[in-house]
């Protein structure tokens, strides 16, 4: 069984599971038929822990964590296969992680820079969800780079947008954010951001070969 140690969840119980849920139904949109088991490890640091002590006991995994920042065009160079995610967390303040030793690259996976990105990505799935007093003039602009986007203005557009929302109310990561993943497009997501897109390349290849 591959496992999949993701970052998200918090401290509860019940939070963990909704992140697991939405996770596994993301991938399975994707299209991934032999799905890996999302582990939902509350914080990136617990996430990044799990991962290695599944590594050390010799278990089949992948990381998937939020970058947090811009990604430095050094670890972009050529094919996506050939991104180095881990150079950008041993070089991350605040991270410093190294790579186990027998991990590679593609084992790695980044949410650039945060997992609202992809909701931003898909606007529908955002207006569906929050119903007709979501504001979508209140997002960044459709054209802007979704993977540009600072983690500040990420969730200071999703709070602007929903505040007026009376049936959902004002976005809240834990609150909403699984179920909004539960909801969101791979196709939408993966077009806009790379990394994503990477992500689910990955996988396939990993376990849909």
């Amino acid at each position: 069984m591959v496992k999949l140690y993701v970052e998200g969840g918090g401290d509860s119980g019940a939070l963990k599971t909704e992140c697991r849920k939405g996770f596994t139904q993301f991938i399975t949109k994707a299209g991934i038929v032999k799905r890996p088991r999302v582990i939902a490890c509350g914080s990136r640091r617990d996430a990044y822990e799990s991962y290695c002590t599944a590594i050390q006991n010799g278990d089949a995994a992948f990381l998937l964590v939020d970058s947090e920042e811009p990604i430095d065009a050094s670890n972009q160079n050529g094919k996506p296969d050939e991104w180095t995610p881990w150079r950008h967390l041993k070089n991350r303040a605040g991270d410093s992680w190294d790579k186990p030793h027998t991990v590679a690259d593609t084992d790695c996976h980044l949410m650039t820079q945060v997992m609202e990105s992809w909701f931003i990505a898909d606007r529908k799935a955002l207006k569906n969800f929050f119903g007709a007093e979501f504001k979508e003039d209140k997002l960044p602009p459709a054209k802007s780079p979704t993977e540009d986007l600072r983690k500040k203005a990420i969730y200071d557009s999703l709070r602007d947008s929903t505040r007026l929302c009376k049936n959902k109310g004002e976005y809240g990561k834990g609150s909403h954010s699984f179920k909004i993943l539960s909801d969101i497009d791979p196709i939408s997501v993966t077009t806009a951001s790379p990394w994503a897109k990477r992500f689910i390349d990955e996988l396939k290849k990993k376990m849909d070969p």
